[in-house]
Formats: C-alpha cells, sequence, structure tokens
C-alpha cells in the first residue's frame, strides 16, 4: 500500500524581460536616469526661480509706484543737482567723503523716476528714486534686502556663496542639455504608426494617475525641448566662460570674445571748466543733443577715483538691454576714449551673430518678443520645472511596482508502509 502526499511549494524563477533596444539606446536610458536624478533637485530651483523672474520688470511697475512721476513740460534737473541731492539724503553731512559718494544718475522717459546709485557700507549696493522734476526724494532702498535681488540670488547660486553656488547651478544646466537629448533620443518612436503617434503626442488624460504622469514628462517634454534649450543655452553663457567665449566664436563666425576693459582718463586734473559748469552737466547736454527725447534709459557714471573716467550708458529701448552703447569720457576734457568690447558700437553697426550674443539675456527671459514671449518663457521655465518631478516620479514607480505572484509547484510524494513493503520489495 502506498500513500501519495500532494505539498505546494514555492519557487523563484528569475523573468528576464526581453528587450529590442539597441547598447546604444540602454546606455543612453541609463544616463538619463542617473544624470537626471543628480540633476533634479537644482534643475527645479532654477526653473521656479525664472519662472518667477520673467515677469520681473512687470511687478515692479506694478508693485513700486516710486517708479513713476507725472511727466511735466520742463526740463530735467540736471545730474550734478541729482547727484547733491541724492549725497544728502543717503549720506547727510558725511556726502563725499570716506568713499561716500554718488555711483551715478540714470534718466528714464517722461513718466519715469529718476535713480541715483550708491554703495552702502552696511546694506551694499543701493538706490535713491528722485523726482526729475522737481528733485523730491520718493524712495530709497537696498537691493540685499530686494526681493527680485533674493530671487536671482537663488536662480544664480541657489542662495550659497558665489563661487560655490554658480559652479553648481552651471553644471547642473550642462547636465540638463544633455538632459534634453537623451530624452529626445528616448521619446523618437520606432515606428510612425497611429498608435505611436498619440503616445508621443497626446496626453491621455482620462487614464490613471501613472500614465498621465508618463505622458506630462514625455509630451510636455518634447513640446517644451526647443524653448528649454534655447533657455539652458543662453544660461551657459553666464555659467562658464568657455561656453561664453565658444558660444561667442560660433556666432560671431570665428571672432575672438572681446576682453574687459579698464577705461582710464587720459588727464587727472580738476573736473570743472573755466565757466565752473561741472563735467557731468556738459555730458549730459552733449548726450541730449546727440539722442534727442530719451525713449528708453540714459545712466551718466562719475569718476570714483582720478584715473576714472565718465561712463555713459545709453539704451533707446524699453523692456530690453541689446541695444545699449557704452562709451567712457575723458574726467577733465570730456574727450570720448576709445572702447573695445561688446557694447563699443551701435547694434545697427554689427553682425548678425554679435547681434545674437547681445540679444543673450533679452532671449533668456523672453523680453525679445516682448510680453508674449515673457508668457512663454514663463510657460516653458514651468515645464521644464515640472520634468524632475514627473521624471522622479516614473523612476519611483517602477522600483515600488509590485513583483509578480510567486508560482506554486505541486510535489507528490509516495510513503511505504510496513505493510506494503513486503508486497513491493518482491
Amino acid at each position: 500500500m502506498s500513500t501519495s502526499l500532494t505539498a505546494t511549494a514555492s519557487k523563484k524563477t528569475p523573468v528576464r524581460k526581453k528587450t529590442n533596444k539597441s547598447l546604444f539606446r540602454r546606455i543612453n536610458d541609463w544616463l538619463h536616469l542617473w544624470l537626471g536624478l543628480s540633476s533634479g533637485l537644482i534643475v527645479l530651483i532654477v526653473s521656479i526661480t525664472g519662472c518667477i523672474y520673467a515677469f520681473e520688470r512687470e511687478i515692479r511697475e506694478f508693485t513700486q509706484p516710486y517708479q513713476f512721476v507725472p511727466p511735466q513740460q520742463q526740463a530735467y534737473l540736471l545730474p550734478s543737482q541729482l547727484r547733491s541731492i541724492a549725497a544728502k539724503e543717503a549720506f547727510g553731512n558725511k556726502a563725499d567723503s570716506a568713499g561716500n559718494h554718488i555711483l551715478g544718475i540714470t534718466y528714464g522717459t517722461a513718466n519715469r523716476a529718476a535713480i541715483a546709485a550708491f554703495m552702502h557700507k552696511k546694506d551694499g549696493y543701493s538706490m535713491i528714486y528722485i523726482n526729475p522734476y522737481t528733485g523730491q526724494v520718493l524712495k530709497k532702498k537696498a537691493l540685499n534686502n530686494d526681493f527680485f535681488r533674493i530671487i536671482l540670488n537663488g536662480h544664480f547660486y541657489l542662495w550659497l556663496p558665489p563661487k560655490i553656488g554658480q559652479p553648481v547651478v552651471a553644471t547642473a544646466i550642462l547636465i540638463f542639455v544633455i538632459l534634453l537629448i537623451s530624452g529626445l533620443i528616448m521619446w523618437w518612436p520606432k515606428k510612425w504608426n497611429k498608435a505611436n503617434r498619440d503616445k508621443s503626442f497626446k496626453v491621455k488624460w482620462k487614464a490613471g494617475f501613472k500614465r498621465v504622469n508618463y505622458d506630462l514628462h514625455n509630451v510636455l517634454g518634447f513640446y517644451v525641448l526647443l524653448l528649454a534649450f534655447a533657455i539652458a543655452v543662453t544660461g551657459l553663457v553666464w555659467g562658464f566662460k568657455w561656453f561664453s567665449q565658444s558660444y561667442y566664436w560660433a556666432l560671431s563666425g570665428g571672432k575672438s570674445f572681446p576682453k574687459a576693459q579698464k577705461i582710464m582718463s587720459d588727464t587727472t586734473l580738476s573736473v570743472t571748466t573755466a565757466a565752473t559748469i561741472p563735467n557731468e552737466d556738459l555730458l549730459w547736454q552733449r548726450a541730449l543733443q546727440e539722442y534727442g527725447t530719451i525713449t528708453g534709459a540714459l545712466q551718466i557714471q562719475f569718476p570714483e577715483k582720478r584715473p576714472d573716467a565718465y561712463f555713459l550708458n545709453y539704451n533707446p529701448q524699453e523692456g530690453t538691454y541689446y541695444k545699449r552703447e557704452f562709451r567712457y569720457f575723458d574726467r577733465t576734457t570730456l574727450k570720448e576714449l576709445p572702447v573695445q568690447g561688446m557694447y563699443a558700437k551701435k547694434y545697427s553697426e554689427i553682425g548678425a551673430g554679435e547681434k545674437i550674443y547681445r540679444m543673450n539675456y533679452d532671449i533668456h527671459v523672453g523680453a525679445v518678443a516682448g510680453l508674449p514671449g515673457k508668457c512663454i518663457a514663463f510657460f516653458a521655465s514651468f515645464i521644464c520645472a515640472s520634468l524632475p518631478v514627473t521624471g522622479f516620479y516614473i523612476w519611483w514607480g517602477k522600483k515600488k511596482k509590485k513583483k509578480p505572484a510567486q508560482k506554486k509547484q505541486v510535489v507528490t510524494v509516495t510513503v511505504k508502509t510496513a505493510a506494503t513493503a513486503s508486497v513491493l520489495d518482491t
């Protein structure tokens, strides 16, 4: 007689997923995953702060009424007059001593307040807003306490010391550029049939959360690709010196990047003429004769030390910066000094590649296309901020995916009893 016992036992059998991906695609996918995980948090912070800073000018104008004055049918006060008013407001009786002096005056359009800039020993770079018609002081503020300066520090340095934060941010953005390229390779369908086109170009909103999250990463990442690439590349111009020089070389057709100059006056004598008219006022009058009505902003920076020259920065267009002109004048004779540099020539006199390079900031924030461009830059930055989040959830979901149920194996055991043993043995 024999007895059969049936038992179940679990047996782990490793299951290998079959893949048709090439070695190149597998390496690309691996790089996309780990580069994304290593840089995701930084990209998120830089993108969110970029979203906020895109509308910096518009938000300032809405929340800072002291930037504006009622236009009047009279001439602006002279630079020397505004300088005297600002110095008294900033330093009191200690003006023009121990480094207490006004750095420069900026005039705007007819409805704009004039701005006097100075360095405060405690608060750093500060500004005084003055009515250019009456000399009334409207506002004094330190930029270190300014909301947008705090946002900009996060965007550039992650609120770390610049020597640490700047290379960290720049490296993360360089990785992000690589991620855009590897992401495009991952996105590219093997076959351009209808099903694959729908997966690549449409978000399946009625699907489950995981599928929607995947589509937001995959589909929106594709749609924002070119804009994200432009924002990242223009940002890298400030991130790495070698990139800035290479970018300029490529755009300008092989020209070397202009070196920064320290422009000095030819003479170091007294800065007043026989008529005792301050030289900044003479320079201001000369600028008005040349440029006419101010349509953007005109800034005159005063010499700080004996060898320094007057600096004139003229921007003919409000809201952008690429048309600026930088000019220097001898502190005594007001003779214009030769300048080599990015803004030494008028915008209309430079080549196409150099024009694009000078547009770098305005492209970066979208201002080159006006308010619509800023809106586009805002939404592009917002999608860029979402990519590390949706990408992380895709990885986390795969990592936590439930293991498949283990197969059960049936085992039959035959047992010999004493009564049947002799029979079975014969």
